[in-house]
């Protein structure tokens, strides 16, 4: 088709292009009596990264943006998969777009709308002709994430959520194996936690994320963890590393983690793997900041995991690791015990792992070496039973 065939059919070229999904952001500002600007725009991209560059294709004849491009500066509020409604409201003709809207100034003063997954405050670098539209390039000097939800985006004339499956938690494996030795494992683990007065979980390796699969002890705390994945990203799941070779356990973890690993920090995790190897068991101690960390962890387990939220955990996960794997507890010394954990072998491989969680601050050193004992013994029983299982026992 000719350039000319292509000026007149606007209709067929916006019908192809329709296959192609695109996000959608609003565009914010603040006039110069300090009103709220803001515009709907569909067609956003990067453009380098270094200088940071955005750019926006507003159509020139736009009256919204007739009022923001006398503006100096500008934000990009990346909209959220359930703000459709807020779309269609800054998208609408004639009315207030910003009635019952909650929005804050960000550092460079434009608005911030509330509920968008994420925002870039710019300056106006710049602006290019575009053809029947302006392509106006912003140099990025604040931005952030404000959300884990999904982006708004539009395609074929209507809206929707972004559903990829690369990013969806892997539950593809079966669990029946996992839930068997669970199975065999039970009794055992509802004998110690009445012994020790605290929980006992189970944790299995279900495509490299580790699930707690079952629990002991009887009270709704228990019952809420049941199901709950934790990323196989240090100082997690070091149990079901290959332990023969720290080196080869420390690239195990890493492989796993969205952020680069300082050779400090893994000099650090080859430490704490040597420690988990010449022991057999691990311990974890409690940090100021695990509650934080956990509620972190627990978005990980109900929603997918995306990458945002699996970077933030494993930044939050690194001020965790000085608190485990520490060096010999003295007998007299008081600790406060995040969790001991030990593991079930079955067929040269840790088949679960288990756990006691929710220890009584101020433990000591003695007391500590007793829960270990014993969790260990309990490991040990269960891995005797999985031996004596009929080899026919499918996995």
């Amino acid at each position: 088709m000719s350039d000319t065939e292509l000026a007149g059919d606007a209709r067929r070229f916006r019908e192809v292009l329709a296959h192609y999904p695109t996000g959608v952001v609003v565009v914010t500002a603040l006039d110069r009596d300090g009103a709220p600007l803001g515009m709907v725009v569909g067609s956003f991209t990067s453009v380098s990264l270094d200088p940071p560059l955005v750019a926006y294709l507003p159509a020139k004849s736009s009256s919204s943006y007739a009022a923001l491009r006398e503006q100096p500066r500008f934000c990009v509020n990346v909209l959220a998969s359930d703000q459709e409604q807020l779309c269609r409201q800054f998208a609408s003709r004639g009315a207030d777009k910003f009635t019952d809207v909650t929005w804050a100034l960000s550092p460079g003063g434009s608005p911030v709308l509330a509920g968008a997954v994420a925002w870039l405050d710019c300056s106006v670098e710049g602006v290019l002709d575009g053809g029947d539209h302006d392509i106006v390039l912003g140099r990025v000097e604040h931005l952030e994430v404000s959300g884990a939800g999904d982006p708004l985006l539009f395609f074929q004339g209507g809206y929707g959520g972004f559903r990829p499956r690369a990013l969806v938690a892997p539950w593809s494996a079966d669990l029946r194996p996992q839930l068997q030795d669970a199975d065999v494992a039970r009794g055992p683990m509802e004998d110690l936690a009445r012994e020790v007065g605290f929980p006992c979980y189970a944790q299995a390796l279900v495509d490299d994320e580790v699930v707690v699969v079952a629990g002991a002890g009887g009270d709704q705390v228990v019952r809420t963890h049941i199901g709950r994945r934790l990323p196989l990203v240090p100082p997690y799941g070091s149990l079901f590393l290959d332990l023969a070779d720290p080196d080869v356990a420390a690239d195990q973890w890493a492989h796993h983690l969205r952020t680069p690993v300082s050779a400090p920090m893994r000099a650090h995790h080859r430490l704490m793997l040597e420690r988990v190897r010449s022991r057999g068991w691990s311990l974890g101690l409690r940090a100021p900041q695990h509650d934080d960390v956990w509620d972190q962890v627990a978005r990980f387990s109900e929603a997918r995991a995306m990458p945002d939220v699996e970077r933030r955990i494993g930044a939050l996960l690194d001020g965790l690791t000085p608190y485990y794997e520490p060096s010999d507890l003295e007998p007299t010394g008081s600790y406060d015990v995040r969790a001991l954990a030990a593991p079930v072998r079955s067929g040269g491989r840790t088949a679960l792992v288990l756990v006691l969680h929710g220890m009584p601050a101020g433990a000591s050193g003695a007391q500590v070496a007793h829960w270990r004992e014993r969790l260990v013994t309990t490991a040990d029983t269960v891995s005797r039973r999985l031996a004596a299982l009929p080899e026919a026992r499918t996995r």
